[in-house]
């Protein structure tokens, strides 16, 4: 009975098991039948999408007179004051017919941009659904779908703006041209109207602005290299990158190889030429202020709109540029350097201005002549800045409580094997601190550093703007670490508005061929960095460099400060100013850091700065800085740094340097009259100043010196 009943339960327990099993299976296969349904079904809406699209495209009527259609002007640049300052005009290039174009640069462009192009009918379904997966993946574009046709399309009649209903517009033009004219003039008519970056509309123009050459006589390397550039002209631009436009043209050539348009041999031959470059780029646009267009349009980038979309979108960009103080500063920079008869190429001026109370960029100089160098020496060079550093050396000690009035010893002074000396090795003893700034005394600047630690005076810098990375070591106080011009200036604005520092910006809106704005510029960024003391300090000493120091020859006739700076061998040359409205920096220089003989930061930066400075604050009159009197008494402080012991900052950064001796560094060459500044305020009482920290003696190890090659 037991036996039974056992056997009973078991087959209970498998029969049960089965069921479960059953239902199980019934569930899965439920499922992945819900699935398939929903695959075929999803799939038969877009195949009817896709007939329901293809019948409407095909039902467009033709384009008339197509073949005479010219494009109007369409982007254009604007200053502040209403100003053109650049505009992208569509046909100011070589018109070339289809017969003339080198087979090697048709081929090239299909295997490019479209290698079905005279397969398909103006669109490529597939295509759009093979980017439109690729970029679901990535979760951002990184494929594009669209053909020669739609690419013409779009230049010819469309604006850029990035949404689904211009898509469709584009398939509807791009289909009505395949209708109205042949492959052929399609490709032709694309060949001359796309842009290819450096102002060159249509590959005629651009083989004259890059090589100087006619079509018919340019290499399979260099027809590649024009191929590659309608993708991101800015980008692959040889001018701007040619690292960059040598592996696009590299891309061009595997593809036509691969294609089978180039041999193996043709291929192998051509990615080993070297790319020559016309010296003197012939510019296809009006550009009053290219360098600040150039800045402009990386602006523009950064706000989502691409250098295609600009050129053919027809915007007017309204940007902050000051036209009169523009037009003066590419005046002032050709005449003075005329003058002084700095005319070689590598020898160039930089000018970068802007408002440090809202930001507004206002002049923008990135060199002489932009057709004969398009680098822009405002934001790419990193030069030493020379003495102009000093006010960062002044500014910390400030912070930490020191006042303009301490006295300092100019008298020669040695740290870790570093000797700095006074140019003509003149010496004035103890002088106070704000007549050390004024006179740009290097071996007070050198104490100074000393005092208050290289620590202090690098965040200092970072804390103010300054990006590029500083060297810990004491000669930074001379100015031998390089720095860029446009951060340079914008961390004087903190001078110049109460500790403030102020993102400098371009773009102040951007209007659609409508006139409805796309963008306007918000409040700009800002932080507080330095006190109202130490900026209200920092621009009473430098306004005596103006009136009596180094600097005289910047003086406007109304309230302003600044710094004058000379590197070594008069290899670099600055001056940065400012009044309570407008920042400039000016740095005057040789590109393969060659002497200039006699160059100072007086001489061609300081009048330069006076020329725009004079122009651009005009409109603002007289008015001196909103701060607190600082009245500079002098010989009434305490002595800074009057441990004639020579011992170094205790503190240590890097234990890796080694020691080394430098050579010292020139300033400005001046006469010094030993008279008050004009500008001193007396008669009121001095603010009160917390006692300096001394720095303790430790058993630490000397900081050893990292001296820049300029300097050794």
């Amino acid at each position: 009975m037991s036996n039974s009943y056992e056997r009973y339960k078991k087959q209970r327990a498998q029969q049960q098991g089965n069921n479960v099993e059953r239902q199980s299976t019934k569930r899965v296969n439920k499922f992945f039948n819900n699935l398939k349904m929903f695959i075929l079904i999803v799939t038969a809406l877009m195949l009817a999408g896709f007939v329901a699209l293809n019948l409407y495209l095909s039902s467009l009527p033709k384009i008339d007179h197509l073949e005479e259609f010219k494009p109007n002007i369409v982007t254009k640049f604007y200053s502040e004051d209403g100003e053109i300052i650049k505009t992208f005009t569509a046909y100011t290039y070589d018109k070339v017919d289809l017969k003339d174009v080198p087979e090697e640069l048709k081929n090239a462009i299909i295997a490019t941009e479209d290698k079905n192009f005279y397969r398909h009918k103006g669109y490529d379904l597939f295509g759009i659904v093979r980017s439109s997966i690729q970029n679901v993946i990535a979760r951002h574009a990184v494929q594009g779908a669209s053909t020669i046709t739609q690419q013409l399309a779009r230049i010819l009649f469309l604006s850029n703006e990035r949404t689904l209903s211009r898509k469709v517009k584009e398939l509807e033009v791009a289909t009505r041209i395949e209708k109205t004219i042949s492959k052929d003039k399609i490709l032709e008519m694309y060949l001359n109207n796309v842009y290819l970056g450096a102002g060159a509309y249509g590959v005629s123009a651009a083989s004259k602005i890059y090589f100087n050459k006619k079509l018919n006589q340019l290499t399979l390397s260099e027809l590649a290299l024009l191929a590659g550039l309608p993708q991101a002209p800015s980008v692959y631009n040889p001018y701007n990158n040619l690292e960059l436009a040598k592996k696009r043209r590299n891309q061009v050539l595997k593809r036509m190889r691969t294609m089978r348009y180039i041999t193996e041999d043709e291929y192998k031959a051509a990615i080993e030429d070297e790319i020559k470059l016309s010296e003197i780029p012939q510019l296809y646009t009006a550009n009053k202020a290219p360098y600040f267009s150039d800045f402009v349009m990386k602006e523009l980038e950064s706000l989502g709109f691409s250098e295609t979309d600009v050129i053919h979108g027809g915007y007017r960009v309204i940007t902050t540029l000051d036209s009169k103080a523009q037009e003066k500063a590419n005046e002032s920079v050709l005449a003075n350097m005329k003058v002084y008869g700095l005319t070689g190429k590598s020898q160039q001026a930089a000018v970068f201005s802007y408002s440090p109370i809202n930001g507004r960029i206002l002049a923008y100089v990135g060199g002489k002549n932009y057709g004969e160098s398009q680098y822009d020496r405002v934001t790419q060079a990193i030069r030493p800045p020379g003495s102009s550093f000093k006010p960062f050396v002044y500014a910390a000690a400030m912070e930490k409580g020191y006042s303009p009035n301490d006295i300092v010893d100019d008298h020669p002074i040695t740290i870790a094997k570093w000797s700095p000396r006074n140019y003509g090795n003149k010496y004035r003893g103890k002088i106070p601190v704000y007549k050390a700034l004024m006179i740009s005394s290097n071996v007070c600047a050198a104490r100074i550093i000393k005092e208050v630690g290289i620590r202090a005076v690098i965040q200092m810098a970072k804390n103010l703007g300054i990006t590029t990375d500083l060297q810990y070591d004491y000669t930074i106080s001379l100015g031998s670490n390089g720095v860029k011009l446009y951060e340079f200036v914008r961390a004087y604005g903190a001078f110049a508005n109460g500790g403030f520092v102020v993102e400098p910006y371009a773009i102040e809106r951007i209007e659609d061929s409508r006139g409805r704005v796309l963008y306007r510029a918000p409040k700009t960024k800002s932080t507080h960095q330095l006190s109202l003391k130490t900026a209200a300090e920092m621009t009473a000493m430098m306004k005596t460099v103006i009136k009596s120091g180094t600097g005289r020859g910047a003086d406007i006739g109304k309230p302003a400060a600044g710094k004058t700076g000379t590197t070594d061998d008069y290899r670099d040359a600055y001056f940065v100013g400012y009044t309570p409205d407008i920042v400039t920096g000016v740095w005057v220089g040789d590109d393969n850091n060659k002497q200039m003989k006699g160059l100072t930061g007086g001489t061609i930066p300081a009048k330069i700065w006076r020329d725009v400075m004079t122009v651009a604050t005009a409109q603002y009159g007289n008015k001196d800085f909103d701060y607190p009197v600082i009245a500079l008494d002098g010989y009434n402080g305490r002595l800074i740094g009057d441990d004639e012991s020579g011992e170094e900052e205790t503190e240590t950064e890097d234990e890796t340097k080694t020691e080394t001796s430098a050579e010292p560094v020139t300033t400005d060459v001046i006469e010094l009259k030993p008279t008050t500044p004009a500008d001193v305020v007396r008669n009121f009482k001095q603010q009160t100043t917390t006692p300096a920290p001394t720095p303790a003696n430790t058993d630490k190890a000397p900081i050893p010196m990292a001296v820049p090659e300029s300097l050794r």
